[in-house]
């Protein structure tokens, strides 16, 4: 059997912590910026930790 291949997509979106936590990035940061006031921008920039639902599903893809 082959080794299991890290999804190219999630090894570029998602860092997995020392700890096994997984943080990513916010939504709604890419357009339409200009409406969106400064404080609510840096807010989106900073990483966030994915939801506890999403973790398992984002390890599997990062099995290496």
């Amino acid at each position: 059997m082959p080794k299991m291949k890290t999804h190219s997509g999630a090894k570029k979106r998602f860092k997995v912590t020392a700890k096994g936590k997984v943080r990513g990035r916010h939504a709604m940061r890419s357009h339409i910026l200009t409406k969106k006031n400064a404080k609510r921008r840096r807010r989106l920039a900073a990483p966030m930790m994915v939801d506890d639902a999403d973790v398992p599903k984002v390890k599997k893809l990062l099995l290496k």
